[in-house]
């Protein structure tokens, strides 16, 4: 299968309210040399909506460099705004990407028929292949199972990064759309049921820091040692509901600055998290084994 495993929605790591690039070079080679699976730049983790359009396509050209083909690089691509999509999935076709994940455009609350507009723009001007992102809680809209099922008729129309939290989606859409259309949870805390419904894989938060426990799970899994799997899952259950204490990436930015991998600094409207937030992310990253 294309895509599958633990993929690792990346951070983008900030200095003086300015991409830290040195500190990003680093957190990739640390996801890499832990076994992740795969990475995906500039997605809502790495604040993509802060970053300026210069940002953004640097650091989906400096993960394509730095990764230099040891894992698949799956770059965001996505906006509210059809044309600015269309710009990054171009962008990212020309620098190498493996795969693009495009969210649906959030705000704009387009309908069924938008949405299928909307992906369809993009699939004329992309030659990757395309994991449709469905976040209703960070984008309100939705998207139906038969507007994916629709889109999937298309080869670019790959797979799907669901943060729906429905554990029983994988098993409908397998029946819908058939069992190689790749299906990744968005959902750290129920990624290993995702895997027993029929899904393929993760693209993580927690990954970010915490990539070796996250890539043995998954291997766990694949190899049928449901045991090792449940075990892990059940080890980092506290970091998972840790991270989202306060609105991510705050608290993973504070989590990665405590393991050293960046600074806690998030780009305005995300700020500083709270003490209690703090404790309770450093007790979760004691109970992990990562301290």
């Amino acid at each position: 299968m294309l895509f599958h495993g633990s993929y690792t929605a990346l951070l983008t790591p900030f200095k003086d309210n300015k991409v830290d690039f040195e500190a990003y070079r680093r957190l990739i080679d640390f996801q890499i040399e832990n076994g992740t699976n795969g990475l995906v730049p500039v997605g809502t983790t790495g604040e993509s909506p802060t970053l300026s359009h210069e940002e953004h396509k640097k650091l989906v050209e400096v993960c394509i460099n730095q990764s230099n083909g040891r894992v698949p690089v799956i770059a965001g691509a996505g906006s509210n705004s059809t044309n600015e999509a269309v710009d990054f999935v171009r962008h990212a076709c020309s620098a190498g990407a493996d795969g693009l994940l495009v969210v649906t455009p959030y705000y704009n609350k387009p309908t069924q028929s938008g949405l299928i507009a909307h992906y369809n723009e993009l699939i004329k001007n992309s030659t990757k292949p395309i994991i449709i992102y469905d976040i209703p809680g960070r984008s309100v809209i939705k998207m139906n199972d038969a507007t994916m099922a629709k889109l999937a008729e298309n080869d670019l129309i790959v797979g799907v990064k669901d943060a729906t939290a429905d554990l029983a989606r994988p098993t409908r859409l397998q029946n819908l759309i058939g069992e190689d259309f790749i299906q990744l949870s968005g959902e750290d805390g129920t990624a290993l049921a995702y895997l027993a419904a029929g899904g393929h894989g993760c693209i993580s938060v927690t990954s970010n820091i915490a990539p070796k426990l996250l890539s043995r799970m998954h291997n766990a899994w694949k190899q049928g040692d449901i045991s090792t799997a449940q075990e892990i899952n059940k080890k980092l259950m506290p970091l998972h509901d840790a991270l989202f204490y306060e609105t991510s990436p705050g608290p993973l930015k504070y989590a990665a600055s405590v393991l050293g991998l960046c600074t806690s600094e998030a780009r305005l409207p995300i700020v500083e998290i709270e003490e209690v937030s703090k404790t309770n992310v450093r007790d979760a990253l004691g109970k992990a084994g990562l301290l």
